[in-house]
Protein backbone atom coordinates (compact mmCIF):
# COMPACT_ATOMS: atom_id res chain seq x y z
CA UNK A 1 0.00 0.00 0.00
CA UNK A 2 2.55 2.50 0.80
CA UNK A 3 4.39 1.63 -2.11
CA UNK A 4 0.90 2.24 -4.19
CA UNK A 5 0.58 5.37 -2.52
CA UNK A 6 4.09 6.86 -3.22
CA UNK A 7 3.69 5.83 -6.88
CA UNK A 8 -0.07 7.37 -6.98
CA UNK A 9 1.55 10.79 -5.69
CA UNK A 10 4.32 10.70 -8.43
CA UNK A 11 1.85 10.61 -10.86
CA UNK A 12 -0.39 13.22 -10.06
CA UNK A 13 2.28 15.46 -9.82
CA UNK A 14 3.03 14.56 -13.25
CA UNK A 15 -0.40 15.62 -14.41
CA UNK A 16 -0.42 19.02 -12.08
CA UNK A 17 3.09 19.57 -14.31
CA UNK A 18 1.43 18.75 -17.41
CA UNK A 19 -1.43 20.43 -16.76
CA UNK A 20 0.89 23.97 -15.82
CA UNK A 21 2.74 23.22 -18.81
CA UNK A 22 -0.53 23.08 -21.16
CA UNK A 23 -2.00 26.44 -19.21
CA UNK A 24 1.20 28.15 -20.22
CA UNK A 25 0.90 26.92 -24.08
CA UNK A 26 -2.55 28.43 -24.44
CA UNK A 27 -1.24 31.89 -22.53
CA UNK A 28 1.60 32.21 -24.88
CA UNK A 29 0.44 30.39 -28.39
CA UNK A 30 3.76 31.10 -29.67
CA UNK A 31 4.85 28.36 -31.33
CA UNK A 32 8.18 26.61 -30.82
CA UNK A 33 8.37 28.49 -27.65
CA UNK A 34 9.63 26.75 -24.44
CA UNK A 35 7.87 26.47 -20.92
CA UNK A 36 9.49 25.93 -17.89
CA UNK A 37 6.85 25.45 -14.47
CA UNK A 38 8.83 26.46 -11.70
CA UNK A 39 7.77 25.84 -7.87
CA UNK A 40 8.33 28.83 -4.77
CA UNK A 41 10.69 28.14 -2.31
CA UNK A 42 11.05 30.24 0.51
CA UNK A 43 13.44 32.69 1.33
CA UNK A 44 16.00 31.10 3.80
CA UNK A 45 18.15 34.26 3.52
CA UNK A 46 17.06 37.08 5.84
CA UNK A 47 19.69 35.55 8.24
CA UNK A 48 22.91 38.12 8.08
CA UNK A 49 24.42 37.89 4.53
CA UNK A 50 27.03 39.41 2.10
CA UNK A 51 24.53 41.78 0.38
CA UNK A 52 23.31 42.66 3.69
CA UNK A 53 26.80 43.58 4.80
CA UNK A 54 26.99 45.49 1.92
CA UNK A 55 24.10 47.61 2.30
CA UNK A 56 24.91 47.96 6.16
CA UNK A 57 28.68 49.39 4.97
CA UNK A 58 26.80 51.64 2.40
CA UNK A 59 24.94 53.15 5.10
CA UNK A 60 28.10 53.17 6.82
CA UNK A 61 29.96 55.32 4.33
CA UNK A 62 32.78 52.41 3.86
CA UNK A 63 32.91 51.17 0.35
CA UNK A 64 31.08 48.10 -0.32
CA UNK A 65 32.90 45.16 -2.02
CA UNK A 66 30.60 43.92 -4.59
CA UNK A 67 31.67 47.13 -6.36
CA UNK A 68 35.63 45.99 -6.61
CA UNK A 69 34.71 43.30 -8.74
CA UNK A 70 34.30 44.92 -12.34
CA UNK A 71 36.38 42.47 -14.81
CA UNK A 72 36.30 38.45 -15.47
CA UNK A 73 39.99 38.34 -15.14
CA UNK A 74 39.61 40.23 -11.59
CA UNK A 75 41.53 37.96 -8.53
CA UNK A 76 38.95 38.84 -5.94
CA UNK A 77 36.63 36.35 -5.89
CA UNK A 78 32.97 36.54 -6.00
CA UNK A 79 30.04 35.70 -3.75
CA UNK A 80 27.30 33.28 -4.18
CA UNK A 81 24.77 34.47 -6.75
CA UNK A 82 21.93 32.67 -5.36
CA UNK A 83 18.90 35.07 -4.17
CA UNK A 84 17.42 32.62 -1.72
CA UNK A 85 20.55 31.43 0.86
CA UNK A 86 23.19 32.65 3.22
CA UNK A 87 25.57 30.44 1.30
CA UNK A 88 29.38 30.89 2.50
CA UNK A 89 30.81 29.91 -1.30
CA UNK A 90 32.92 32.31 -3.35
CA UNK A 91 34.82 31.32 -6.45
CA UNK A 92 35.66 33.36 -9.61
CA UNK A 93 32.94 34.87 -11.96
CA UNK A 94 33.48 31.90 -14.52
CA UNK A 95 32.46 29.02 -12.43
CA UNK A 96 29.12 30.98 -10.65
CA UNK A 97 26.95 28.88 -13.44
CA UNK A 98 28.14 25.31 -12.34
CA UNK A 99 28.38 25.97 -8.37
CA UNK A 100 24.23 27.42 -8.98
CA UNK A 101 23.66 24.14 -11.27
CA UNK A 102 25.15 21.46 -8.70
CA UNK A 103 24.93 23.17 -5.83
CA UNK A 104 22.14 24.61 -6.01
CA UNK A 105 20.03 22.97 -8.65
CA UNK A 106 18.52 25.89 -10.61
CA UNK A 107 17.36 24.49 -13.73
CA UNK A 108 18.44 26.05 -16.71
CA UNK A 109 16.70 26.51 -20.04
CA UNK A 110 18.21 27.41 -23.86
CA UNK A 111 16.41 29.89 -26.07
CA UNK A 112 16.08 33.42 -27.45
CA UNK A 113 12.01 33.05 -26.19
CA UNK A 114 10.75 31.04 -23.14
CA UNK A 115 8.03 31.33 -21.18
CA UNK A 116 8.21 31.23 -16.81
CA UNK A 117 5.73 30.01 -15.13
CA UNK A 118 5.60 30.36 -11.29
CA UNK A 119 3.22 28.57 -9.66
CA UNK A 120 1.55 28.90 -5.72
CA UNK A 121 1.36 32.92 -6.13
CA UNK A 122 -0.98 33.23 -3.32
CA UNK A 123 1.85 32.03 -0.77
CA UNK A 124 2.88 34.17 1.89
CA UNK A 125 6.62 36.41 1.71
CA UNK A 126 9.42 36.23 1.30
CA UNK A 127 9.02 34.03 -1.74
CA UNK A 128 11.52 33.06 -4.52
CA UNK A 129 11.08 31.99 -7.86
CA UNK A 130 14.40 31.42 -10.77
CA UNK A 131 15.93 29.86 -12.96
CA UNK A 132 18.75 30.02 -15.44
CA UNK A 133 18.50 31.23 -18.99
CA UNK A 134 21.45 30.72 -21.56
CA UNK A 135 20.94 32.63 -24.60
CA UNK A 136 23.27 34.12 -26.99
CA UNK A 137 26.46 32.78 -25.66
CA UNK A 138 25.68 33.87 -22.27
CA UNK A 139 23.69 32.79 -19.09
CA UNK A 140 21.23 35.09 -17.24
CA UNK A 141 19.43 34.68 -14.34
CA UNK A 142 15.69 35.19 -14.03
CA UNK A 143 14.48 36.12 -10.05
CA UNK A 144 10.79 36.45 -9.48
CA UNK A 145 10.11 37.82 -5.55
CA UNK A 146 6.92 38.29 -4.07
CA UNK A 147 8.16 40.99 -0.56
CA UNK A 148 6.96 43.22 1.32
CA UNK A 149 8.36 46.34 0.83
CA UNK A 150 6.16 47.79 2.84
CA UNK A 151 4.42 46.31 5.68
CA UNK A 152 1.50 44.26 5.03
CA UNK A 153 1.41 45.12 1.37
CA UNK A 154 3.25 42.48 -0.80
CA UNK A 155 4.68 43.14 -4.29
CA UNK A 156 6.04 41.21 -6.92
CA UNK A 157 9.69 42.09 -8.21
CA UNK A 158 10.69 40.19 -11.50
CA UNK A 159 14.41 41.17 -12.93
CA UNK A 160 17.09 39.53 -15.57
CA UNK A 161 20.63 39.40 -14.11
CA UNK A 162 23.44 38.51 -16.17
CA UNK A 163 25.98 36.51 -15.23
CA UNK A 164 28.66 38.09 -16.27
CA UNK A 165 30.36 41.82 -15.86
CA UNK A 166 28.82 45.53 -16.02
CA UNK A 167 29.80 45.82 -19.35
CA UNK A 168 28.54 42.72 -20.79
CA UNK A 169 25.30 43.86 -19.10
CA UNK A 170 25.63 46.43 -21.69
CA UNK A 171 25.23 44.73 -24.73
CA UNK A 172 21.95 42.81 -23.87
CA UNK A 173 18.07 43.88 -23.30
CA UNK A 174 15.56 41.90 -21.93
CA UNK A 175 11.93 41.37 -21.98
CA UNK A 176 9.10 40.75 -19.51
CA UNK A 177 5.56 40.04 -20.84
CA UNK A 178 2.59 39.26 -19.42
CA UNK A 179 -0.50 38.27 -21.55
CA UNK A 180 -4.00 37.50 -20.36
CA UNK A 181 -7.61 37.67 -20.68
CA UNK A 182 -6.76 40.95 -23.61
CA UNK A 183 -4.19 42.73 -21.09
CA UNK A 184 -0.56 43.07 -22.00
CA UNK A 185 2.02 44.22 -19.79
CA UNK A 186 5.86 44.38 -21.18
CA UNK A 187 8.82 45.57 -19.28
CA UNK A 188 12.32 45.86 -21.38
CA UNK A 189 15.30 46.79 -19.45
CA UNK A 190 19.39 46.17 -19.53
CA UNK A 191 19.82 43.69 -17.08
CA UNK A 192 22.26 44.17 -14.28
CA UNK A 193 25.39 42.24 -13.27
CA UNK A 194 25.27 39.49 -10.90
CA UNK A 195 28.14 41.25 -9.84
CA UNK A 196 25.64 43.74 -7.93
CA UNK A 197 23.44 42.41 -5.25
CA UNK A 198 19.83 41.41 -6.30
CA UNK A 199 18.16 43.06 -2.99
CA UNK A 200 19.89 46.49 -4.23
CA UNK A 201 17.87 46.05 -7.57
CA UNK A 202 14.79 45.09 -5.97
CA UNK A 203 15.47 48.12 -3.46
CA UNK A 204 15.80 50.67 -6.50
CA UNK A 205 13.07 49.57 -7.87
CA UNK A 206 14.64 48.67 -11.22
CA UNK A 207 12.79 45.92 -11.83
CA UNK A 208 9.16 45.29 -13.00
CA UNK A 209 7.02 45.76 -9.97
CA UNK A 210 3.15 44.38 -10.00
CA UNK A 211 0.93 44.78 -6.73
CA UNK A 212 -0.67 42.29 -5.77
CA UNK A 213 -3.99 42.98 -7.55
CA UNK A 214 -2.55 43.40 -10.81
CA UNK A 215 -0.35 40.03 -10.54
CA UNK A 216 -3.61 39.23 -9.84
CA UNK A 217 -5.06 40.61 -13.48
CA UNK A 218 -2.74 38.62 -15.41
CA UNK A 219 -2.79 35.12 -13.08
CA UNK A 220 -4.30 32.27 -13.55
CA UNK A 221 -5.34 29.79 -10.85
CA UNK A 222 -2.78 30.94 -8.62
CA UNK A 223 0.07 30.63 -11.69
CA UNK A 224 1.90 33.67 -13.60
CA UNK A 225 3.36 33.13 -16.86
CA UNK A 226 5.82 35.61 -17.87
CA UNK A 227 7.03 35.60 -21.18
CA UNK A 228 11.29 36.26 -21.59
CA UNK A 229 13.00 37.63 -24.52
CA UNK A 230 16.75 38.46 -24.75
CA UNK A 231 18.08 40.26 -27.73
CA UNK A 232 21.34 42.00 -28.24
CA UNK A 233 21.64 45.90 -27.50
CA UNK A 234 21.08 48.47 -30.58
CA UNK A 235 24.12 50.55 -29.60
CA UNK A 236 26.11 46.62 -29.45
CA UNK A 237 24.79 46.06 -32.68
CA UNK A 238 25.51 49.41 -34.54
CA UNK A 239 29.18 49.50 -33.03
CA UNK A 240 29.70 46.05 -34.51
CA UNK A 241 28.51 47.51 -37.86
CA UNK A 242 31.46 49.81 -37.80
Amino acid sequence: MLFFTQCFGAVLDLIHLRFQHYKAKRVFSAAGQLVCVVNPTHSLKYAPTRCAAVQTSTEQGVLPPCHHHEAVHDPQLVPCTCPLFSCPWEGHLEVVVSHLRQTHRINILQGAEIVFLATDMHLPAPTDWFIMHSCLGHQFLLVLRKQEKYEGHPQFFATMMLIGTPTQADNFTYRLELNRNQRRLKWEATPRSVLECVDSVISDGDCLVLNTSLAQLFSDNGSLAIGIAITTSKVHNAEAEM
